[in-house]
């Protein structure tokens, strides 16, 4: 394993955002991953929701390893199995939808950075008492920054990351960072269809770009 828990942790913080993305096509996820590492990206979830996933992780990690200090990990993981299989294939940390105890003691056994899906306080509690250090607020449209602000006046050490909804909008980010997160997940947002079906990369890296700009102006 190439990065620790802490090199990724901290990744995720300077930058900000972590870009969410699938897609059956290896071409094409490897064209949104140079996009995105061109426009500053540091660390990349792709999600296990096609058929085909593993297949193209693989292809994806290996192209990936071309890129100095990239991060990539695997997302829409419910079991152990999914664990075992994506951690031969490579990934350096591993994100759930939901708070999944079987997959927590495998990504412990393993010291493999893993994030939980959390939508209530006592989730989070749980996630902490089973060893997660980063927090998966989901979905992040139906919480809103004023649960992460809420949990953050209880549990105020928490590094809590919102996906589902986020929006690369200055007016939308600045809610969720105003909120204390940590950084943010961004898949559909970021990800406009039509420019992933017409391979415009160019436009995607702008896009991209141009939100971790926002972002760290906002954190600064």
């Amino acid at each position: 394993m190439m990065f620790n828990k802490s090199d990724i942790i901290a990744a995720m913080e300077e930058t900000g955002m972590i870009p969410v993305f699938n897609h059956n096509d290896i071409e094409v996820a490897k064209g949104v991953i140079d996009a995105s590492y061109r426009a500053g990206v540091r660390v990349f979830e792709f999600t296990n929701r096609g058929n085909n996933s593993l297949e193209v992780f693989k292809a994806l990690k290996e192209h990936a390893n071309q890129f100095e200090g990239l991060i990539l990990g695997i997302g829409t993981i419910f079991s152990p199995t999914e664990v075992e299989e994506f951690l031969d294939a490579g990934a350096d940390f591993i994100v759930s939808p939901a708070l999944i105890p079987s997959v927590a003691v495998v990504c412990n056994k393993q010291d493999i950075l893993w994030i939980p899906g959390c939508g209530t306080v006592t989730e989070i509690f749980n996630a902490k008492e089973m060893g997660a250090q980063v927090f998966k607020a989901f979905p992040g449209n139906v919480l809103g920054p004023s649960f992460v602000s809420a949990v953050k006046v209880v549990l105020p050490e928490i590094k809590i990351m919102p996906t589902g909804g986020v929006e690369p909008t200055e007016d939308n980010l600045g809610k969720w960072f105003k909120a204390g997160v940590s950084c943010v997940g961004m898949g559909s947002q970021l990800f406009k269809k039509e420019w992933i079906q017409e391979k415009k990369y160019t436009a995607l890296e702008e896009q991209i770009g141009k939100a971790l700009t926002t972002i760290k102006s906002l954190k600064s």
